[in-house]
């Protein structure tokens, strides 16, 4: 028997289902839309059914988007000889929350993971060989994940592109800034280690 009414419960098997949503956060989620207006639990399902109904995938980055092409490849102010392959539109977000960087995106939409049984076919590899055809790109900056799947996408895309005579780098990894060293696991050191540069 449960110990919530069925709407609730309902509601409350929905939101565990989101990611890093478990059930006690679930519940409290819940109880918390249950307790605000309904005004306001309106405007949360219709934002949820706007967003679901109105994003789509840029045709040329595969970002999320209103419109395509999206408004970071049809920016003026983007140098387009530069591509940063990320796994994630999540991911593109992060770098642009730098302000560092001017180029343009391309969006895999996940990794290799032979495990998992996702191959290169089974993301956005050759529509990123396709944006290479008229040369206007001179560098593709690879920023995969720095796990297992992500390396060995970065390695599988490496191998592929220079042949193509673009310039392939891949984001750095190492010790976040702020950090102490007593804490950092073994891996983030070797790649510290490996990427250190002079000073």
């Amino acid at each position: 028997m449960s110990l919530y009414a069925r709407p609730m419960a309902l509601l409350v098997e929905e939101l565990a289902k989101l990611p890093g949503i478990g059930p006690k956060t679930a519940q409290r989620l819940a109880f918390y839309i249950i307790s605000g207006s309904k005004t306001d639990a309106e405007s949360l399902a219709e934002a949820i059914v706007q967003a679901k109904e109105k994003i789509i995938y840029c045709s040329i980055c595969y970002n999320l988007t209103e419109e395509t092409p999206c408004r970071l490849c049809t920016s003026v102010g983007r140098d387009s000889s530069m591509i940063c392959v990320v796994e994630e539109p999540k991911d593109v977000i992060a770098i642009e929350r730098t302000r560092e960087f001017k180029g343009l995106y391309h969006v895999l939409h996940g990794a290799i993971s032979p495990i998992d049984g996702i191959g290169p076919n089974d993301i956005k590899v050759k529509e990123l060989l396709e944006r290479l055809r008229d040369d206007t790109v001179q560098e593709i900056i690879l920023a995969t994940d720095p796990n297992v799947e992500g390396e060995a996408t970065a390695m599988y895309l490496a191998r592929l592109l220079k042949p193509l005579g673009v310039k392939v780098t891949r984001m750095a990894h190492g010790m976040p800034v702020g950090g102490d060293l007593e804490y950092v696991d073994e891996v983030t050191l070797a790649k510290a280690l490996e990427g250190r540069r002079e000073v």
